[in-house]
């Protein structure tokens, strides 16, 4: 948790580091501030949050375009809040034209987000693994980056700015066009290009080989499996998992209601008592109460330890 326990380099520049630093950088994705929290416990040096994950978390919906920039910002901000690890966040097709591809930019940068992807869908967006999909003109969509490019420049040059096309599956696209226009988002001041949705590992290896800049992979989907040795060789500086932790959680979830429904109440206790054995399983200290009870004793004086005496329930513990 980050209450009280701030970096001092801001997150655009750790980014930047890592992604210097690794090759590839592979960033999980979160969906929510808890979730972010566990993944960045679990030891991961920076965090994605998805775009399908915000929508199907905060509204049930799909990832079709239904979430606002008011609501993903808000997410992105509230996790950017919960963790001290960098975060790189969907940002869709910027929520508009370049005017509001400017605000977008703006937005994520003053909730503390060290960097985004920016897609060149026509809006409605859709999942990029959706069929359905078709693109802008490849001149509209090089004006939004460059619209972009420009806002980061004046704000914080150090923050990330990934360029999507989804031109190789779009209706009527082609491998092709989705390299031309990668190149051409680079040349428009994008930090990394993002080819969404390549069918087999052969696209991957031409993409890594005529793209003329670091590659930004997401692994989902139809997008095939390589381990961090592979993607190396491949060029790829940037891998993103965006949703196998939300689908890890639907899965817990869902076999949690089952037996709940078959046994009854009691199967409560019996996850209670797996949990508790679990490496996670001390909700009340993961959750940052010790580190309640820490700021308490710095900044409210030793009156405050009073209320703990004779108390029932978790304990949070002082620090020693």
């Amino acid at each position: 948790m980050r209450l009280g326990q701030g970096e001092t380099a801001r997150p655009t520049t750790r980014l930047r580091a890592l992604i210097a630093e690794h090759r590839p950088l592979v960033v999980p994705g979160c969906f929510n501030a808890m979730s972010a929290r566990i993944l960045e416990n679990a030891g991961f040096p920076a965090l994605y949050m998805s775009g399908y994950g915000t929508s199907l978390n905060l509204l049930g919906l799909p990832d079709a375009g239904l979430a606002t920039l008011t609501e993903m910002a808000l997410n992105a901000r509230l996790i950017a809040s919960a963790v001290r690890v960098p975060l790189i966040a969907d940002a869709d097709t910027g929520f508009g034209n370049a005017i509001n591809v400017v605000r977008t930019v703006e937005e994520y940068i003053r909730g503390g987000v060290a960097g985004l992807h920016l897609e060149d869908q026509v809006a409605p967006k859709r999942c990029g693994h959706v069929a359905g999909r078709e693109v802008i003109g490849r001149e509209e969509a090089v004006l939004k980056v460059r619209a972009a490019a420009r806002t980061r420049d004046a704000l914080d040059p150090d923050f990330v700015l990934i360029a999507r096309t989804d031109a190789r599956g779009a209706h009527g696209g082609s491998l092709d066009e989705a390299i031309g226009r990668a190149n051409a988002f680079l040349d428009a001041g994008a930090d990394l290009a993002f080819v969404e949705g390549p069918k087999d590992e052969a696209e991957v290896e031409r993409i890594g080989r005529e793209v003329k800049g670091p590659v930004f992979y997401n692994m989902t989907g139809i997008s095939p499996r390589l381990s961090a040795e592979r993607m190396a060789e491949l060029g790829i500086r940037v891998c993103i998992l965006p949703g196998a932790a939300m689908r890890a959680t639907i899965m817990a979830i869902h076999d949690f209601a089952m037996a709940l429904k078959a046994g009854g109440p009691m199967a409560e206790a019996e996850y209670d008592a797996r949990f508790k054995a679990h490496p996670m399983g001390n909700l009340h200290g993961f959750s940052g109460f010790d580190r309640i009870r820490e700021m308490e004793a710095e900044f409210l004086g030793a009156d405050s330890a009073r209320k703990y005496e004779g108390g029932l329930g978790y304990a949070p513990k002082a620090a020693e």
